[in-house]
């Protein structure tokens, strides 16, 4: 048995020579090649992935390279070379671009909405020293000189006649109130007071007149609709007297708030170090912080860049205050004129600065266009050209007033008072000369309106509104507001249907033909308790539907500038 183990040994050991020459051959094949290739020109090691700058090769050579290959010139001469290509992420890229744009365009579009508004205001401020009292005028007369022509109408006066009466009544009451005020007093009181007493009174007086020129408009809307409803309707108010003495009380005191802003910008203007003057011009920075870091809607910006345009009037129209009382405490020196020059200067650049800043940042932070300064202005061009219809329900100075806030009555008032004590009118020759101003007054406002008319014209066309201005104006029922839609209403098929419940001064409300049942509001309890489980998932896509459209008002929704311009839907 030991001899055949013997014998099979050396036999088993000479098989696996044999067996194991071919794969030695393999090998030998596999270097020639190696070497071919090599001597061929082609790269060596072959190309794998390339990770950290090394290339994957197969487990020997990853073994057997060194410790040498990961030193720090190595890292450092990758770090020096290491490349990345933008185009792999073009569409962030492009969109940055695009901000970057947008952030230049803004102030050229803001500043044209920003002209056009300006301008607007001052057409309904001159209407008051112009146009109004010649209304008024012919009026009064027409109602004195009515005998003689007999009763055409059942009623005495139209329903605008019976407006600018009351206009101008409250302008000529509030006037002579207005005398009672000692400006000199009140200057003298302000100017003995510490800076940061100051500094907070001014901005308390700016918080007011937000909040007097929100709620004014109203009392004197209410005042005009007492006066001229349909005496057939059933009474439903206090009457018109009570309303009357309300117009007056708020105009005398808005006027007087006004005065005291203008009394308080005259203290710092003529303060030896200026000091209060910086602090009141910071306060606007102080306006950026409070707006700019807020989710903002194009409802809502338009809301701020209204509110924007009548604080910038405003502040014209103390700037102009201030130096008229300048002026008459320096015997009206035109040098004086020089002195003032440069801190009116500074007070609009800085008005101009901080409102670029603000809406720059707002557009950017919250993805909306500079094209949308375009809608805003045709918005605006819109009231005008509508009150110029054949069916225009309001004034022009009226929508003003409701769509920016600006009220011209109290801020009228005070003028005539500053000017009236300012300048001392004796003399024909004085007479003759105020004569020719109000001449240049009334063909100043007649071609301001000639132009924005114009241009409000060309503006509607531009945004494709002319189908909306032969639209009879809404109506609506007490106690159910026109900008806000009560609930979403379904076609007897359980088909939404497209017409929106949330009129606006355009939109003619469509009249629904659905079943009496059809159209009860019902909340979001009732649905919760008669509405099987089955159907849920259909009432929470109803409800965030209804969100949805009734965030995305129409612009022409936004009657009137309130504290909350800046509101978050």
């Amino acid at each position: 048995m030991a001899g055949v183990a013997d014998a099979a040994a050396p036999g088993s050991s000479g098989d696996g020579r044999r067996g194991g020459a071919p794969e030695q051959q393999q090998q030998d094949a596999g270097r020639g090649e190696q070497k071919s290739s090599c001597s061929s020109g082609e790269s060596w090691p072959p190309a794998g992935t390339e990770t950290l700058g090394f290339y994957e090769s197969d487990r020997e050579r990853k073994k057997k390279r060194s410790v040498s290959d990961l030193s720090l010139l190595r890292f450092i001469s990758a770090e020096l070379t290491r490349g990345y290509f933008l185009e792999h992420n073009e569409a962030k890229y492009t969109e940055r671009r695009e901000r970057v744009y947008t952030c230049m365009r803004i102030p050229r579009e803001l500043e044209k909405l920003m002209f056009f508004g300006i301008f607007l205001c001052l057409d309904a401020f001159l209407y008051v020293f112009t146009l109004l009292p010649l209304r008024v005028f012919l009026a009064l007369f027409q109602f004195i000189t009515l005998p003689c022509y007999g009763l055409r109408d059942r009623r005495l006066l139209q329903p605008a006649q019976v407006c600018d009466i009351f206009k101008g009544v409250i302008l000529v009451i509030c006037y002579f109130m207005m005398h009672y005020v000692d400006y000199s007093m009140m200057y003298h009181l302000i100017r003995g007071q510490s800076v940061i007493k100051l500094y907070i009174i001014y901005n308390m007086l700016e918080v007011a007149d937000r909040l007097f020129s929100s709620f004014g408009q109203d009392i004197l809307d209410a005042l005009y609709w007492t006066a001229t409803e349909p005496k057939e309707r059933k009474r439903a108010h206090i009457g018109v007297i009570p309303h009357f003495f309300m117009a007056v009380l708020y105009v005398f005191l808005h006027a007087i708030l006004i005065m005291v802003q203008a009394t308080t910008l005259n203290v710092a203007f003529n303060s030896h170090n200026k000091s209060l003057l910086t602090i009141m011009m910071s306060n606007n920075f102080v306006e950026i912080k409070g707006s700019v870091f807020k989710k903002f809607e194009k409802n809502n910006l338009f809301q701020m860049s209204n509110s924007d345009i009548k604080e910038r009037f405003t502040n014209y129209v103390l700037l102009l205050i201030v130096c008229l009382r300048n002026m008459e405490q320096f015997s009206w020196n035109p040098d004086h004129l020089w002195v003032l020059f440069p801190d009116v200067c500074m007070v609009i650049a800085s008005e101009i600065a901080v409102d670029i800043v603000k809406h720059a940042f707002i557009t950017k932070f919250n993805d909306i266009t500079a094209d949308v300064y375009s809608e805003y202005r045709a918005s605006l061009a819109f009231d005008l050209v509508s009150s110029r219809q054949k069916n225009a329900y309001t004034d022009y100075s009226d929508s003003v007033s409701r769509r920016m806030g600006f009220i011209p009555l109290p801020l009228a008032v005070l003028l005539i008072r500053v000017v009236t004590s300012s300048i001392k009118v004796q003399g024909v020759l004085a007479y003759a000369c105020v004569v020719l101003f109000y001449c240049g007054l009334i063909s100043l406002k007649v071609l301001n309106s000639i132009v924005l008319l114009g241009k409000s014209c060309q503006y509607v066309k531009e945004a494709k509104m002319e189908e909306k201005l032969f639209n009879p104006p809404p109506t609506s029922t007490p106690g159910k507001p026109l900008s806000k839609p009560q609930s979403k209403f379904k076609s007897p098929h359980g088909i939404p249907t497209d017409e929106s419940f949330s009129a606006s001064v355009t939109n003619q409300p469509v009249h629904q033909k659905e079943n009496p049942t059809s159209l009860l509001v019902t909340s979001n309890s009732d649905q919760f308790l008669t509405t099987p489980d089955g159907e849920d998932k259909d009432i929470s896509q109803d409800n965030s539907e209804l969100k949805h459209r009734s965030s995305k008002k129409d612009l022409l929704e936004i009657d009137r500038f309130t504290i909350c311009g800046n509101r978050i839907d």
